[in-house]
């Protein structure tokens, strides 16, 4: 059930300055990401209207039956892809998103490049690492994290702004987002999108650039989904 979105992205965006502040660092330093994924249009016209810009889906069809009209009535929305990318579901990922965090695999990465060509679209892109090597979560695995990041550098340019992770539900989620710090800057990345709707105070003191609010702003998901971006 949802509950008045507009008051919950209220107190999120609190939360987020509050956080900020302790870390020293400021608001701007840090873009919230409305979790959007599984509401209605009609459940997300209120974030719109308190100039929330920035949103995630995790699914490449739900974005599509949404966004578009959305986009018609709310100017300068930036969408991201928070879900697993199928390659054949590319094409039509690069039409819709603005920013594609979860590049995972090698087919990914090399089908998501073809298209920003062939579309002549300039996406920005994270590399999604599973930081606790889940196998049953989307990620590169850290053990390869290092290789992949390079040759997605090497393939996507400027293009490539950061990496991305989900922690296990059962560890402190602040091993991960400093693991990721790390591998961020073994790169030269600046952007690092974690933090979620339970713990994204911390994952700003780690220095998260990008953090994702779901159910703390717009209550619970109407449907069960995997726990992708929550």
């Amino acid at each position: 059930m949802t509950r008045d979105a507009a008051q919950g992205l209220l107190e999120v965006r609190a939360r987020l300055r509050r956080a900020a502040e302790k870390a020293g660092r400021g608001t701007s330093d840090v873009t919230l990401v409305a979790v959007s994924k599984t509401f209605e249009a009609a459940d997300i016209v209120p974030v719109l209207a308190a100039d929330q810009r920035v949103f995630g889906e995790n699914r490449v069809q739900e974005a599509k039956a949404k966004w578009p009209d959305l986009r018609a009535r709310f100017a300068g929305v930036e969408l991201h892809l928070i879900g697993p990318l199928q390659s054949n579901k590319a094409a039509e990922a690069v039409a819709l998103f603005d920013v594609i965090q979860t590049i995972d695999r090698p087919k990914i990465a090399e089908a998501v490049a073809r298209e920003m060509e062939r579309q002549g679209r300039g996406l920005a892109l994270f590399v999604q690492v599973n930081t606790g090597d889940e196998a049953q979560k989307a990620g590169v695995a850290l053990a390869e994290a290092d290789r992949f990041i390079a040759a997605c550098q090497a393939r996507f340019g400027a293009a490539l702004k950061g990496l991305m992770c989900i922690p296990p539900v059962t560890d402190d989620p602040r091993l991960h987002f400093h693991t990721l710090a790390e591998l961020a800057a073994r790169h030269g990345l600046a952007s690092l999108s974690m933090g979620m709707s339970g713990d994204f105070e911390q994952a700003i003191a780690a220095g998260a650039s990008h953090v994702r609010g779901g159910a703390a702003i717009f209550g619970t998901r109407a449907a069960a989904n995997p726990p992708a971006a929550r």
